[in-house]
């Protein structure tokens, strides 16, 4: 009988240890969590923050009780691995004042990512925080509670998300972006831009373009010093970005990737026998490209889990194709999607590319509640192959325009057929010319 430990019960590390469990009723399956939730979801400690989701509790799908139960895993929460022998095939727990050591046949390495902290002098002082997992969010909330002024540093993912969270909870938001834009590696300047003037529009105090060079204060943060001014705070929110937390893989002797994550094949398998690594602690591949990135993103670290897992128990079963970078995020009733290449990385990377950035309705022009939507649509120009798009728009549908992309992108298809593609219409759901179907015929310069 296989004995498979799973080291983090994130997505990637729980869906690992159901993966398992399925294809193998006999196996021995033993997860390792840190923190007192598995099944977690880091992507809502902002709502859970701002009160939109009542307890950081509802942030897990599964209780360890009862995913230990139903699944028959075993789960071993608020447990830290220290060390990992190899040659012994052991894991060194820390539990509490105890610590255990559990021996291996197939190991999982799911440890996520950590939040990146720049080397900015003062950033060790009290009331600069950091976000990465949601037994932080009662500590959090408590340390914003009595702050007026909140300054955010970084305009990407979570800075954008924070920044609308501490404004309905009665903040004075001020944000730090070094680049001239935010969601700098997510959106092209245009787009960016829309994103901004909303922000600006609810009340966030834009700095960009502007590096934060030093936190001051008497033991705990009073002002942030930037290149062009001084900004009295009362905290801070580091959003700058997370790495992936590597740590435990290097001690097995793991080799890292170029972008610095674990690399790992399309097995999700490590350069170490046995060993599997998934999630955001693991390099992925891109589709469009072939290149090595970095891009962690909660559905991908699901989808690694289940490839890891499954391999584990069973060899070689599954494989994992990669990723095209989509990713959706809002701020207040503005939705904010993107897949594939932008046209900056895409030039960046050497290709000839044509762009249209079309505005269009998301209903027929006689339907009420329809919303303005700006598409910004990338292409090859030599093949017309779809590389990339971005959305922005008041509705939900933003999401889903970026999932058909997603599709097309990592399909292959052309600007010819994203056009021909048969999309659903009905008066209250889409124009009767799809905003998609637009943006292509833009962009295809008058041959469609």
């Amino acid at each position: 009988m296989v004995r498979v430990v799973i080291v983090g019960g994130g997505a990637a590390g729980a869906s690992a240890a159901a993966r398992a469990r399925r294809l193998d009723p006999n196996a021995e399956i033993i997860l390792i969590e840190r923190g007192s939730m598995i099944t977690h979801a880091p992507c809502g400690m902002p709502y859970a923050i701002g009160g939109v989701v009542k307890s950081h509790e509802d942030l897990m799908t599964y209780k360890p009780e009862e995913f230990e139960k139903e699944r028959n895993i075993r789960v071993l929460i608020r447990s830290t691995v220290t060390e990992i022998d190899v040659d012994k095939r052991v894991v060194v727990v820390e539990r509490g004042n105890n610590t255990e050591k559990i021996s291996w046949d197939k190991l999982v390495i799911a440890t996520g990512a950590k939040p990146l902290i720049p080397k900015i002098p003062g950033v060790e002082l009290r009331g600069i925080l950091t976000m990465r997992h949601p037994d932080e969010v009662p500590e959090l909330k408590a340390q914003l509670e009595t702050a007026n002024t909140v300054a955010i540093v970084g305009g990407g993912y979570i800075g954008v998300e924070m920044a609308e969270i501490l404004l309905e909870l009665g903040k004075k938001v001020v944000l730090f972006e070094m680049f001239n834009q935010v969601l700098p590696t997510a959106l092209d300047p245009d787009m960016a831009a829309i994103v901004a003037d909303e922000m600006k529009n609810r009340g966030v105090e834009l700095h960009l373009g502007e590096k934060v060079v030093e936190f001051s204060g008497a033991g705990h943060v009073s002002k942030v010093i930037t290149e062009k001014g001084e900004y009295k705070v009362d905290k801070v929110i580091l959003a700058v970005g997370v790495r992936p937390d590597v740590d435990l893989a290097v001690k097995a002797g793991a080799k890292l990737g170029e972008t610095g994550a674990v690399y790992v094949n399309e097995y999700m398998e490590t350069t170490v026998p046995d060993i599997y690594a998934a999630g955001d602690v693991a390099e992925k591949t891109h589709r469009v490209t072939g290149r090595r990135v970095w891009i962690p993103l909660a559905p991908t670290a699901n989808k690694e889990g289940q490839v890891a897992g499954g391999n584990s128990v069973k060899g070689r079963v599954l494989k994992f194709p990669g990723v095209v970078g989509t990713a959706v995020t809002k701020f207040y009733s503005l939705y904010i999607a993107r897949t594939g290449l932008s046209e900056r990385e895409a030039r960046e990377l050497g290709y000839k590319v044509q762009s249209t950035l079309i505005k269009a309705r998301t209903k027929a022009h006689y339907m009420p509640g329809g919303e303005p939507v700006s598409i910004k649509l990338v292409a090859e120009e030599s093949t017309g192959s779809i590389l990339g798009a971005q959305i922005v728009g008041k509705s939900q549908i933003v999401a889903s325009y970026a999932d058909i992309i997603a599709l097309a992108v990592q399909s292959r298809y052309t600007i010819e057929d994203l056009f021909f593609s048969d999309l659903g219409y009905m008066p209250d759901v889409a124009p009767v010319w799809h905003p998609l179907i637009v943006a292509a015929r833009v962009l295809s310069r008058g041959k469609l």
